[in-house]
């Protein structure tokens, strides 16, 4: 199964997910950063073509990927989309997950 198949199949669970059922939304969530962790170029390559929508959910876990990539090419995508989504007001997510990022 393709990123995209496994990212859409984690959403879909996602949003069935009762808002209080914090063990499923960790359990789901934990399943969607090993998703988005597995290769950084079609991570991002996905990233760049998805959904507002997509995003919106995503975003919940970008601190986590961000701390198992770490990547600045992934910070540099999310910081993409903020300026292509403005309305999901992304930059203190993307600036959460930046801070995840290990300095040499």
């Amino acid at each position: 199964m393709n990123i995209s198949d496994q990212i859409k199949e984690n959403l879909e669970d996602r949003r069935k997910l009762n808002p209080n059922d914090d063990f499923g939304i960790e359990r789901n969530w934990e399943k969607l950063t090993n998703i988005l962790s597995e290769n950084e170029d079609e991570t991002i390559n996905y990233l760049k073509n998805c959904s507002k929508e997509e995003v919106s959910w995503i975003s919940e876990v970008f601190d986590d990927v961000s701390e198992k990539l770490q990547s600045k090419k992934f910070i540099a995508c999310l910081r993409e989309l903020d300026q292509k989504f403005p309305d999901l007001k992304l930059t203190f997510f993307i600036d959460n997950a930046e801070n995840y990022i290990k300095e040499d």
